[in-house]
């Protein structure tokens, strides 16, 4: 009783009191004030946060402490804190505070794929013309669920010493000696307190850099593992593969754990990383459509002040696949959509009408006779109405109906793992097989635990129909198997997530496009006690990138992290193996720069650019002008003295590789600067593809270069012709006999189509 007469104090406290420290309310905050002065000392930081919290504690120095939860004083500053509601409104208003915001989950977007992309099948992965050995002085970090360091993809093998600039560490922790670093994974951390300001941290394998889920295992070695002379997937997929970069160094920071990635933790790792000297930063994680303002968002605020340190930050779209739905959306990160590659993993559907069809799968059982098949809608149990048993419920299964039987579900999700755990629940009820209707057509193979297989929705509509019309239907699943070349490649996957960009319409999301489907890499055997697997989503296309920057950087050291940009985007594929235009799944509509952005990343072509769209951190800040920003706020996030007075009429004259125009009224002129790094003297040809119902005009239509780096200007102007609905798509490319710069051209017209522009 005593007990909760003190609950009924405290509440009546909090209700009446509202910044008394001790209320139930106090949620995990960010804090972030900018950039930190370069003569700044990071004691001096600490201290200072100190105060501010003792300040808003009514002094208690005790309660400031407890509050207390990291500090961010190496690539910016602020801190993270457990603060009520009004604790966090009254910090917002301090001097020097940009922005205060809570510490919010991001979810993770969750090999043959190098040799599709045309990289030789050794590990040296040299470009012909190009010496890609100093990969073994460039180092990406990845933010993400930690490694596996024991699988052969990070054996440091005829390794040089680490680089002698490295400062960061190997954290000992559960399961991790520091020892256990080498010199391919020079370095690990891991971060929790945000998580476990949030989550119960209890049931947590691993309270250390080991990975227990697998997810970052896998992107390490997609974008730098060394070279496996048998990987595969329980004998599919089998073969010798290796990430793009596999002799680049890998440096580790676990913010990642079993339910997600929290906003505290990220920063942290992106403050460390900015500090410890990586090169690259790979995140296949981001935060849920839509997304929140660029400096409310850990992920935009960690890689601005990265990318202001020459550190290029690739990161994934997501995994939502609707229109607009694209995050991760600040122009100075590279952002990467998933595509197919021309391998599959199908089990053949053998009906008994002697029709043969094809599912993808990755189970390897396989029913050795045939058996009746029923929808699953016949099946169903108890409470469940047939259209719930139809989606193969948990516990929505009569198994009298479907013992012995192959079972038609349903699936209408995104989630991967409730496709598994129908193959479970089937299996439980005494189904011996399983065919799933995705509705969505992900396309993506799924490790049944029966015979089973996903098709789209008119091959199931053919089975259901034979179902229907036949007296006695039955059905015989295979096993899964290999099969290349059987569709067009790449194609767009159904899954990734799409343009328009909600926050900043005038800055073309995603960037590029790479393999993201049934991408086979290196695996945490404490999940499945695999040593391999197979995972599909953008998660898996964005560390394709994080190894193509990675040679990128190998070659041209110097090159700022949008040259590299533009290197990827402007050489990127718009056709597929057969030279046709790129596809996007599932109804095999052509696809567009909201689907890929500037198209199919081409390593072999990266290396070689001809021009190069710049970007220095100060027309970044020029961006974040024209977009609303004070020069007050900008100050704290730069900590230079710059005003706005060269700030940008529109977003969409920051130098970026594609041009976006979402509100043309009659007529509009974009300038472009690029810069020449391809032969001293080169002249480049202006060609067009104009958007539907829209005039392209670039003056001057030629460029002459007589020098390596001279920038020379361009203006684009696009004129209504005719009406249009929506978003409508071209490009324009700068070409010679070797070269091709190609930018997609992306322009709604306005409803109101009189005047120009504003």
């Amino acid at each position: 009783m005593g007990v909760s007469k003190k609950t009924l104090f405290l509440l009546f406290l909090c209700v009446f009191l509202g910044e008394i420290s001790l209320c139930f309310s106090t949620k995990l905050y960010v804090v972030y004030m900018g950039s930190k002065d370069s003569d700044e000392h990071q004691d001096e930081i600490l201290r200072q946060n100190h105060q501010m919290l003792t300040d808003i504690h009514g002094g208690n120095v005790e309660q400031a402490k407890t509050s207390h939860v990291y500090s961010y004083r190496h690539g910016f500053k602020g801190f993270a804190a457990k603060l009520t509601e009004k604790q966090a409104s009254d910090i917002s208003k301090m001097p020097g505070v940009v922005s205060v915001f809570p510490n919010t989950k991001r979810n993770l977007h969750t090999t043959h794929s190098w040799d599709f992309m045309g990289l030789s099948e050794d590990e040296t992965m040299e470009i012909p013309g190009f010496s890609t050995k100093n990969q073994v002085n460039v180092i990406i970090g990845f933010i993400d669920t930690g490694i596996w360091p024991e699988s052969p993809s990070f054996r440091d093998t005829n390794m040089p010493p680490v680089p002698a600039g490295w400062k960061g560490q190997c954290q000992s922790g559960e399961a991790f000696n520091a020892s256990i670093c080498n010199r391919k994974i020079i370095g690990a951390r891991y971060y929790m307190s945000g998580y476990a300001a949030e989550e119960d941290d209890g049931k947590t394998m691993f309270k250390s850099a080991r990975d227990s889920t697998g997810h970052g295992s896998h992107t390490a070695s997609t974008a730098a593992g060394r070279y496996v002379a048998d990987m595969n997937y329980k004998g599919l997929a089998s073969g010798g593969a290796r990430g793009g970069a596999p002799m680049a160094r890998i440096a580790v920071y676990k913010t990642c754990w079993s339910s997600g990635c929290y906003d505290v933790d990220l920063l942290a790792a992106f403050d460390d990383a900015i500090r410890d000297g990586v090169h690259v930063i790979s995140l296949s994680l981001g935060p849920d459509a839509p997304q929140g303002d660029y400096f409310s968002d850990a992920i935009s605020v960690g890689s601005f002040h990265a990318v202001s340190r020459g550190i290029l930050v690739v990161a994934s779209v997501g995994n939502e696949g609707t229109s607009g739905s694209a995050t991760n959306l600040a122009p100075w990160m590279i952002t990467v959509a998933a595509s197919s590659t021309d391998r599959d993993f199908t089990s053949d559907i053998l009906l008994g009408n002697r029709v043969q069809l094809m599912g993808e799968s990755l189970s390897l059982s396989q029913m050795n006779t045939s058996a009746k098949i029923i929808p699953a809608s016949e099946a169903y149990a108890g409470y469940f109405t047939p259209y719930q048993s139809s989606y193969c419920l948990d516990s929505s299964l009569n198994r009298t109906k479907a013992k012995g039987k192959v079972l038609v579900c349903r699936h209408a999700g995104s989630s991967s793992e409730s496709k598994l755990e129908k193959s479970n629940i089937v299996k439980q009820a005494g189904g011996v097989g399983m065919i799933l209707i995705d509705e969505a057509d992900k396309g993506v193979a799924i490790p049944f635990t029966i015979p089973a297989a996903t098709v789209g929705k008119k091959i199931g509509n053919k089975i259901l129909a034979y179902i229907n019309n036949t007296r006695l239907p039955t059905a015989r699943i295979l096993s899964a198997k290999t099969v290349f070349g059987a569709q067009p490649a790449p194609r767009a996957t159904a899954f990734s997530s799409r343009g328009p960009n909600s926050l900043t319409p005038e800055i073309l999301k995603p960037d590029i496009t790479a393999p993201g489907l049934n991408i086979l890499a290196a695996w945490s055997p404490a999940m499945s006690k695999l040593n391999f697997n197979i995972l599909s989503g953008t998660s898996m296309a964005c560390p394709h990138v994080s190894g193509v920057v990675a040679l990128l950087k190998a070659v041209h050291p110097s090159w700022s992290p949008s040259a590299i940009k533009s290197a990827i985007m402007t050489t990127a594929k718009l056709s597929d193996m057969h030279h046709k235009p790129i596809i996007v799944d599932p109804e095999g509509k052509r696809a567009n720069p909201f689907d890929f952005g500037s198209g199919f990343v081409n390593p072999t072509k990266v290396l070689d650019p001809g021009l190069i769209y710049d970007a220095q951190p100060a027309d970044y800040r020029a961006f974040l002008c024209s977009i609303g920003y004070d020069e007050k706020s900008l100050h704290l996030i730069t900590r230079d003295n710059r005003t706005c007075d060269q700030t940008f009429a529109s977003p969409n004259e920051l130098n970026y590789p594609s041009i976006t125009v979402p509100n043309l009224r009659n007529k509009y002129s974009v300038t472009r600067t690029v810069t020449n790094v391809g032969k001293s003297r080169s002249t480049y040809k202006a060609v067009t593809f104009a958007p539907k119902g829209v005039n392209v005009t670039v003056v001057p239509r030629r460029l002459a270069f007589t020098r390596y780096y001279q920038k020379m200007n361009f203006t684009v102007t696009f004129k209504v012709a005719a009406p249009t609905q929506g978003y409508v798509f071209g490009s324009l490319s700068w070409r010679n006999k070797r070269t091709w710069v190609t930018s997609p051209l992306v322009v709604r017209v306005a409803h109101s189509n009189m005047g120009t522009m504003v």
